[in-house]
């Protein structure tokens, strides 16, 4: 059967069919078509629930039991509401994540629970720079080359699928420490990625398991470093509100590298087993330089350029600098703004401070600093507490059991908030201060259990819309990816082994390093 163009202009429709099936499909396709989606459906039932718990928060401030030691306060109440209704449009809503926080720090000034000065103090937050200074840096990396060729590099040195995937793994890994966001890593490594599928165009599968690779680890590595993603400054911003101790870039190294490691890895075997052959593992593969020099524009040969040996100089003196600060003292954001000038400077640099800053995405700082305020006001009206108390309550009743069922109860919805929240930084925005609340109750160590939620929070993997690298490596010009289906079938084996390896860092591995689960 031939194919039936449609010519736009005119809308009439050209067929080799019969008249009769002509008519038939003309008749299906003027047949009015119902706009109402089951999407729609949940948007409804989650706005009923909502004004069921707007509901219940102004009776709990203004009802019988307002004023004893554990109602909800009027301000409470009202953080609540605004919060919930952010919830919802984050999830619901086309309007930005960004415009939603901004809009909700607003009412909230307006209504006089959110002082002025702590919704402007928040732009001025040390992590907001940190993050700030780090994209001008990546901007000088990226500009030079340095990054993709160092992969092209590492990956030519594969004869085996196996190799091939656990060397990109470790490249993947290493960008943690050189671009602050996961969308930002994966637009760096996309174009070694294209290479390396048209390099291997005769190894369907092998292609497949790296489309699926790429922005898996992406993702799961995050987790290796402070600056890895937003969620992370806003969970330890969230901690110093509550008077626990934050995470240094040093102190998040420590717990969030052999996690990363192990988990990026375990996902490189896991892809291996699920989307290729025996046949396939087993192949020889010739990825020759000169065959990925025709699909790259950054030259892969020859002695690194004077811009690519100041850059990689430059990364490898502010990592240092950032994991020895005991040392030294001088705050991580000062450091990054001496390496983001130096990046920037007319004689020593590879990119202009202009050009750099253009390459900031603002948007995300801006929704960062206004979640980092929700979440202060949150812990300070006290409306976290309640919330907490009311929804995990019951666990503290548990008796002993009760540090490990909230453990896994934690890790469990955090894994999973990504088919509801789409953003990780507003997932820890809305958790972490629920979780912090609740766990000096059931004698779990706040610190501890804010980390093993945001490390689960980096499993995000089901759908195309649920993290951004998972998006960019679904519609790769020229390159055939993956499906829907292939997501699915990944995330289904993946999620339960994040969850149960989070679980086994927060109970064991942790607390062999200093970081203790109980209290």
């Amino acid at each position: 059967m031939s194919l039936t163009p449609i010519n736009e202009k005119s809308g009439f429709r050209y067929s080799t069919e019969s008249p009769a099936a002509f008519n038939s499909d003309r008749q299906l396709e003027t047949k009015p078509r119902s706009r109402w989606k089951p999407k729609h459906t949940s948007a409804v039932i989650a706005a009923v629930v909502l004004a069921g718990l707007i509901a219940g928060c102004g009776y709990a401030a203004f009802g019988p039991s307002a004023g004893t030691p554990n109602s909800l306060s009027a301000q409470g109440a009202l953080t609540l509401a605004v919060f919930a209704v952010a919830i919802w449009l984050w999830i619901f809503s086309p309007v930005s994540d960004t415009y939603v926080a901004l809009g909700a720090c607003l009412v909230l000034v307006l209504m006089g629970v959110l002082p002025e000065t702590q919704l402007f103090s928040s732009l001025g937050e040390d992590t907001i720079w940190l993050l700030l200074a780090a994209f001008v840096i990546a901007a000088g990396i990226t500009a030079t080359g340095l990054a993709t060729r160092a992969a092209a590099w590492i990956v030519f040195g594969a004869h085996t699928p196996r190799q091939l995937m656990h060397l990109s793994t470790g490249v993947l890994v290493a960008t943690a420490f050189a671009v602050p966001s996961t969308s930002g890593r994966a637009a760096l490594a996309i174009p070694v990625f294209v290479a390396l599928a048209k390099a291997l165009s005769a190894h369907r599968r092998v292609v497949l398991a790296l489309s699926l690779l790429f922005p898996s680890v992406i993702l799961l590595s995050a987790v290796a470093s402070y600056l890895g993603a937003g969620a992370h400054l806003i969970t330890s911003q969230i901690l110093v509100a509550s008077e626990y101790e934050g995470f240094s870039f040093a102190t998040w190294l420590l717990y969030g590298l052999p996690l990363a490691l192990v988990s990026s890895h375990l996902c490189a075997e896991l892809v291996l087993l699920l989307f290729t052959s025996r046949e396939d593992r087993g192949q020889v593969l010739s990825v020759g330089i000169k065959t990925m020099q025709e699909h790259s524009p950054v030259p892969l040969s020859g002695p690194l350029s004077v811009a690519q040996s100041r850059a990689a100089l430059l990364v490898g003196v502010v990592v240092v600098l950032w994991c020895t600060e005991p040392l030294h003292q001088l705050h991580p954001a000062v450091v990054a703004l001496l390496g983001s000038l130096l990046v920037a400077s007319p004689g020593f640099g590879s990119v202009s401070l202009a050009k750099a800053l253009k390459s900031v995405p603002w948007s995300m700082l801006i929704f960062m600093a206004a979640t980092l305020a929700l979440g202060t006001s949150l812990i300070e009206s006290g409306a976290a507490q309640w919330l907490a108390h009311g929804a995990l309550g019951p666990v503290t009743q548990l008796g002993p059991s009760a540090p490990w069922i909230f453990t896994v109860l934690v890790v469990v919805i955090s894994a999973g908030a990504h088919l509801v929240i789409q953003s990780r930084s507003a997932r820890s925005a809305v958790l972490i201060p629920l979780v912090v609340s609740l766990a000096p109750g059931v004698g779990v160590n706040a610190v501890a259990i804010a980390l093993a939620s945001t490390a689960a929070a980096g499993f995000c993997h089901t759908l195309t819309s649920s993290a951004k690298p998972v998006n960019l490596f679904s519609d790769i010009e020229g390159v055939t990816t993956y499906q829907p289906a292939d997501l699915l079938k990944l995330s289904v084996a993946l999620g339960p082994l994040m969850i149960l390896l989070v679980l086994v860092f927060a109970f064991w591995i942790w607390p062999l390093m200093g970081l203790e689960l109980s209290v």
